[in-house]
């Protein structure tokens, strides 16, 4: 089969499926496959405004009410997409609604006679370390701390995960984790780092860099639905790439700044509210956390996409964005920090941005 097209050889009985963000870009990527696939008899979109994904059944409600339950009576597996990835969403509600969102879909699903879940978290969760083999076992310790964004809300979903088998007997869950996803609508604190002028290089980091193609993606989540694939599963493109590969590849020069320089400027910058990327982000862009993807594999999946055509596509999507430590900048303020001195102008307003912030402190 032509990889991440086809659908998978499946010969059990047609699943009723049901999807949650579905009006989100990743669920509505994979309501739309299920509908298209021959495993899968009737596919419902629960979110809390309708989308376009065709062919589906929607319910709309917020993941967090108890009333899921009901709309999961008859569901065979649910694959769980709701979550709030936004850079600019404060940070407390963003946990409240992931966490809570996942407990209540896991809940439900178990109460509704449910076989089967599937939960999306990332491939961070393994943590970015010097010493990271790479590429990475699926069944890795789990070694990410939560000072990254978002990797606290994940950890505490993988916890849920590994709970939920204990507490509700019968229940399957099943969890994807990603690696740099990538693709139309997709805005992460990773991407943007694509966006700076100059790509930072923390001096003796040693980057490695996989990415994860969005179609991709959505076809080992069509895997992990159909129960052809279970566990803990890892997915992105075969292989990665070098730092000097990437800026080969982007045409982005380097900024290389000493890591006491580099982490203590980011730290400053997030405490004092001047940029969404906490500290802990930077260890994702200074060590490997490369995944085998190797269940996968072994079920039949391939990446359509490779590292080298993700990094096209991602950079396309980026031209003419500017960020700096995640913090989108545009018009006068990006032509500004971004203009002729590049990445050194970039570095030293910042610098001014925290010595002002303290002056004002004083006062």
């Amino acid at each position: 089969m032509a990889p991440g097209s086809a659908h998978p050889a499946y010969g059990g009985r047609p699943l009723t499926v049901a999807v949650t963000g579905a009006a989100g870009v990743l669920g509505g990527r994979v309501a739309a496959r299920l509908v298209a696939s021959p495993g899968v008899r009737k596919v419902l979109a629960i979110d809390d405004r309708r989308g376009d994904a065709p062919g589906v059944q929607w319910r709309v409600l917020d993941v967090r009410d108890p009333a899921v339950a009901e709309r999961l009576r008859g569901v065979d597996v649910v694959v769980h997409l709701a979550m709030d990835l936004g850079m600019e969403s404060d940070p407390r509600a963003r946990s409240a609604y992931n966490v809570r969102g996942a407990q209540t879909v896991v809940t439900a699903a178990a109460a509704a006679g449910v076989h089967r879940v599937v939960l999306c978290t990332s491939a961070m969760v393994y943590g970015a370390l010097p010493d990271n083999e790479v590429p990475l076992a699926e069944d890795s310790e789990l070694r990410a701390t939560e000072e990254a964004s978002l990797v606290g809300d994940l950890l505490e979903i993988e916890r849920l995960a590994h709970r939920a088998p204990r507490a509700h007997p019968g229940l399957q869950v099943t969890v994807v984790r990603p690696a740099v996803v990538v693709g139309p609508g997709v805005d992460t604190v990773l991407t943007r780092h694509f966006e700076a002028p100059r790509l930072l290089v923390v001096a003796g980091s040693r980057p490695c860099w996989q990415f994860c193609h969005l179609d991709d993606l959505a076809t080992a989540l069509e895997y992990a639905a159909l129960g052809l694939v279970e566990g803990e599963l890892a997915v992105g493109c075969d292989g990665w790439l070098e730092q000097e590969e990437v800026e080969a590849l982007s045409g982005i020069r380097r900024m290389e700044l000493p890591a006491s320089l580099a982490l203590g400027t980011a730290a400053r910058l997030h405490r004092l509210g001047l940029t969404p990327a906490p500290a802990g982000d930077l260890a994702y862009t200074m060590y490997p956390w490369v995944v085998s993807g190797s269940r996968l594999h072994e079920a039949g999946w391939r990446p359509r996409y490779s590292n080298e055509e993700v990094l096209a596509e991602l950079l396309a999507q980026v031209a003419g964005k500017h960020a700096v430590a995640g913090r989108r900048l545009g018009g006068k303020e990006a032509a500004t920090s971004l203009g002729a001195a590049g990445a050194t102008v970039a570095l030293v307003g910042t610098a001014a941005l925290v010595r002002r912030a303290r002056k004002r402190r004083r006062y």
